[in-house]
Parts: structure tokens; C-alpha cells; sequence
């Protein structure tokens, strides 16, 4: 076990510096500056402003000072757009925000599709099956950008519900609704395809004819092995969940790294996206982590394999 948190752990830090190099240089090439506004600034206010951030040096210096100031400051830098405000700072208002809706929305999606992937297996080729596979896979067809506004319409007249902002708790379920929707129609289809192939061992066969009811053998015999696709699922989905809500968040205006993304892509704020960036690699590296170890709980063979 240890040897298999070791590796996944080196595995982790590889990706992440790979990540952050690509993306280091790759927002240096894209077209436009971050000091270009409404109005033209003078040839010698740009320069000025270059030799504040760094931006004059070479990007091999620019690359060496941002790792620098990370590793041995903690520093991100500060956003060239947004002034007076660091890069730390500003993920660190959203990150919660962000992380919670994650979570809320990744609860709505396992109380959803589980037991509905559960309920498709049990029933299969019936039409309680029949029906939960058409949801599902409507689920899965109908992007994000539509069915917010759908859920918004639908259900944002409702007492206590809001459609936009972030000033009440009860602001969180409509963004979490869409989020958590779409991620349980995946998780319906993979633990029902998961069920199905252990329904068909040979020890489930011989716990029905040793008379267990169906209700021992789905919870008891199958559905620890038959929920594995659905847990390798969980971890880049709950990443996802934080890290990809763009489309909700702008949606329902969260103040969430989504939409801090999306702005600071088009501002050309370099530091702000580097930094979300890693943020957001140091966050699918942990959830890979901690569904490895979960796997490894639920399939005792897998530490055999990790340590091999």
C-alpha cells in the first residue's frame, strides 16, 4: 500500500509540473496583451509595466522566477488585471465557494445514480430499466448550457430558490442540481453495467441457491465489486465537478474559479491563470489518489498488482 501511494504520489507531482510548464508558456503565446484595454496605452507606460511584472525577460527567466517565487515564497503572483490583488488571494475567496458546490453537487449525483444503476440492473431489460437508461442517457446528451437555464425557468420561481448570486444557502442548489444530474446519469449507467457483470458470476449463483433474497445479494454479495467502475468514475468527476463548472457558474453567476477562469483567459491575466491552473491539477491528482485507494480497499487483488 505504501509503495502504491509512493508511486501514485510521484505519478501526481509529474503530471502537475508538466501541466504548469505547458500552460506557462503556452498563455505567453497567446495573441494580445494583458495591459491592452479600452484605450492604447503610450509605448512607454507598456514598458514600464513589462518591467514591473518581468514580463521583459525571456520566458526561460520568466519560468525560472514563477517556480521560484512558488516554491520558496508561496508566492503566485499578482493578477495584471485585476489590481492590487494577488493570485492566492483570489483563489483562495473562490476556492471554497467552488469546493462546495463540488461537493454538494457530486452528493446529488451518487444519491441519484447509484441507486438508480442498482434499480436498472435488478430490473434489467424491463421497462424500469428500459426507462432509467432513456434518462440517463438523456442526461448525459443534454450539455450543461442547457439544462441550467432549464432548471432556472423551471424551478427558479420557487420559494427560497435563485437563480443567480450567491448570498444564500439556498443559492447552491440549482447550480449543484445541473451539475449533479448530468455526473448521475454517467453514474447510473456504470454501476448498472457493473451489477450486471457480477450478477452474472458464479457466487451470486450459488447464494440464490442457497435462498439468499435479492435484497442480501445486491447489497451484500454484489455491490461492493459492482460499484468499482463507479468509483474510478468519482474522482476525475468530483475534479471535474470543481474544476469544469465553467458553463454553471457563468450560468448562475457563482463566484466560483469557473468563472475567475473564463475571465482571466479572455484578460490575458497570465499569473491568474497559471495559478488556477495548478490549482486545479494539484486537485485531479489527489481525487485519482484517494479513488486509487479506494479501489484498493474494495479489491484487496489490486495491492497485490500495485506492488508487483
Amino acid at each position: 500500500m505504501i509503495k502504491l501511494l509512493l508511486k501514485r504520489l510521484g505519478q501526481g507531482v509529474l503530471v502537475i509540473f508538466v501541466l504548469e510548464t505547458i500552460t506557462f508558456f503556452l498563455v505567453r503565446m497567446l495573441p494580445g496583451n494583458p495591459f491592452l484595454g479600452e484605450r492604447k496605452l503610450p509605448p512607454h507606460i507598456m514598458e514600464q509595466l513589462n518591467n514591473l511584472y518581468g514580463l521583459n525577460q525571456s520566458g526561460i527567466e520568466q519560468y525560472y522566477h514563477y517556480w521560484k517565487n512558488i516554491l520558496c515564497h508561496g508566492d503566485f503572483g499578482p493578477s495584471l488585471v485585476r489590481e492590487g490583488l494577488q493570485v492566492s488571494h483570489i483563489i483562495a475567496e473562490s476556492f471554497p465557494v467552488s469546493l462546495c458546490l463540488g461537493i454538494v453537487g457530486m452528493l446529488i449525483a451518487i444519491c441519484i445514480g447509484i441507486p438508480a444503476g442498482m434499480l436498472s440492473a435488478c430490473y434489467r431489460n424491463k421497462w424500469p430499466d428500459a426507462l432509467l437508461m432513456l434518462l440517463a442517457m438523456l442526461g448525459i446528451c443534454i450539455p450543461a448550457f442547457v439544462s441550467g437555464p432549464v432548471l432556472g425557468k423551471t424551478l427558479g420561481s420557487l420559494p427560497g430558490l435563485s437563480v443567480a448570486g450567491w448570498d444564500s444557502p439556498l443559492c447552491i442548489v440549482l447550480p449543484a442540481l445541473t451539475l449533479g444530474l448530468i455526473n448521475a446519469a454517467y453514474l447510473a449507467r456504470l454501476t448498472r453495467g457493473g451489477m450486471l457483470e457480477v450478477l452474472s458470476q458464479e457466487y451470486i449463483r450459488t447464494a440464490k441457491a442457497k435462498g439468499a433474497s435479492s435484497l442480501r445479494i445486491m447489497l451484500v454479495h454484489a455491490l461492493r465489486s459492482g460499484l468499482l467502475p463507479s468509483v474510478s468514475y468519482l474522482g476525475p468527476a468530483f475534479a471535474a465537478l470543481i474544476t469544469g463548472s465553467f458553463v454553471v457558474e457563468t450560468c448562475f453567476q457563482v463566484p466560483g474559479m469557473g468563472m475567475h477562469f473564463v475571465n482571466a483567459t479572455t484578460d490575458r491575466d497570465y499569473f491568474l491563470i497559471q495559478g488556477l491552473v495548478l490549482c486545479y491539477g494539484i486537485l485531479i491528482v489527489i481525487a485519482n489518489l484517494v479513488v486509487d485507494l479506494a479501489l484498493v480497499a474494495l479489491n484487496p487483488r489490486l495491492r497485490s498488482q500495485g506492488t508487483a
